[in-house]
């Protein structure tokens, strides 16, 4: 029984600011002392040092991922009523967006060992009306990419992925979100690679796309006062491209140390009935989540109230599928519709992983052990 308390919150965003102080101090007074603001000269190099890290063409910085998601859409020129593919398993803003835009979305379940939707959750979904999937790379993991390319090439249906949590990752050794049609992103404080507020991006190798992308990111027009497009406002400020600019140098090391928690996970909780994050051949897992799946819902309320009592935050995600979510009422889904999605959400649980030391991760180790051993 350990005799001590050690404090694990489960993201502490002001760790990021102390871990490189001086660097993020320096580069924030230099765009207060200049004035630009908004459009920058930060925010055209993160957008060229984005592109590069990725291997793309293009990069749009944007206001946040909801914006990206929904910029991605914009440029598709859907029609209300088509019909767009996304997890159920998953956070809101895919689905929001497709609805935001009176488009439908059609829920899809998603493959149990990875959370991450596959090619034939999204055949089974494939109707006449389907112009569009969101692939979602869920926590870090990467969703089959070949296979599900394929199967919208196919079918001459535009792919998005959307690497919010998985910024970084790779498939055969290149880059997600340069995959599909279009790729987005979010720099929400709790992403691999975070500012210190909203930020989005898109990004695609498809030129004409991103043209009308830009377009539409600022009120749809290219030259001032002359709109081609109905529009929106969406713009990533100078302040958090000038970090990001810095926090892109940081993203590989960040992932690394992440691999090698995940790892450390793995080797102390392995005598346990817990199922660990699943790691495919030729991919890289960036770990913007560390989750377990337990053996039931009593046992994962449990264990995450003993770990609470002992100074350790934890996480549920998702606590309920997209398509059980009263928003989405009206598409007629119920229980039981979707039961891979809806049995992840009754077992899972995120562990710290963001900015943990060694010996934050130790005590978790031992006190899941220890809940165990007394159960």
């Amino acid at each position: 029984m350990l005799d001590f308390k050690v404090k694990v919150p489960f993201f502490d965003a002001s760790e990021i600011y102390k871990a490189d102080k001086l660097a993020l101090d320096k580069a924030i007074q230099k765009v207060l002392e200049e004035g630009a603001y908004i459009n920058g000269i930060e925010v055209e190099m993160f957008a060229s040092n984005l592109a590069d890290y990725l291997n793309i063409s293009n990069v749009i910085p944007c206001g946040n991922g909801t914006d990206a998601l929904c910029l991605a859409l914009m440029a598709l020129e859907l029609k209300q009523g088509d019909e767009v593919i996304v997890p159920t398993f998953n956070f809101i803003a895919a689905a929001e967006a497709v609805s935001f835009l009176g488009l439908k979305p059609v829920f899809a379940d998603v493959a149990p060992e990875d959370f991450n939707i596959t090619a034939k959750n999204i055949e089974e979904k494939i109707s006449s009306k389907t112009k569009a999937v969101i692939v979602v790379h869920l926590f870090g993991a990467t969703a089959d990419m070949e296979s599900i390319t394929n199967l919208a090439n196919k079918h001459q249906i535009s792919v998005i992925e959307d690497v919010a949590q998985a910024l970084g990752s790779e498939y055969n050794g290149e880059k997600l979100g340069t995959f599909g049609t279009i790729g987005c992103t979010s720099f929400f404080p709790t992403k691999n690679l975070a500012c210190f507020g909203d930020g989005g991006a898109v990004f695609t190798n498809d030129q004409s796309l991103a043209k009308k992308i830009r377009m539409l990111a600022n009120h749809g027009q290219q030259k001032k006062y002359e709109h081609q497009y109905v529009g929106t406002n969406s713009r990533l400020d100078t302040l958090q491209a000038a970090v990001l600019c810095h926090q892109l140098t940081k993203l590989d090391s960040n992932i690394d140390k992440r691999i090698a928690l995940a790892e450390r996970y793995n080797s102390g909780l392995q005598s346990l009935a817990i199922t660990f994050p699943n790691k495919k051949e030729f991919t890289k897992h960036s770990f913007n989540q560390y989750c377990i799946l337990l053996q039931n819902l009593d046992e994962r309320d449990k264990l995450k109230a003993y770990l609470q009592d002992h100074d350790i935050s934890t996480m549920i995600y998702y606590a309920k599928p997209n398509h059980l979510q009263e928003a989405f009422s009206s598409l007629g889904y119920g229980n039981g519709d979707f039961p891979i999605a809806e049995d992840i959400c009754e077992r899972i649980l995120a562990l710290p992983i963001a900015n943990l030391s060694n010996e934050q991760q130790d005590y978790i180790i031992t006190h899941i052990n220890l809940f165990y051993e007394n159960a």
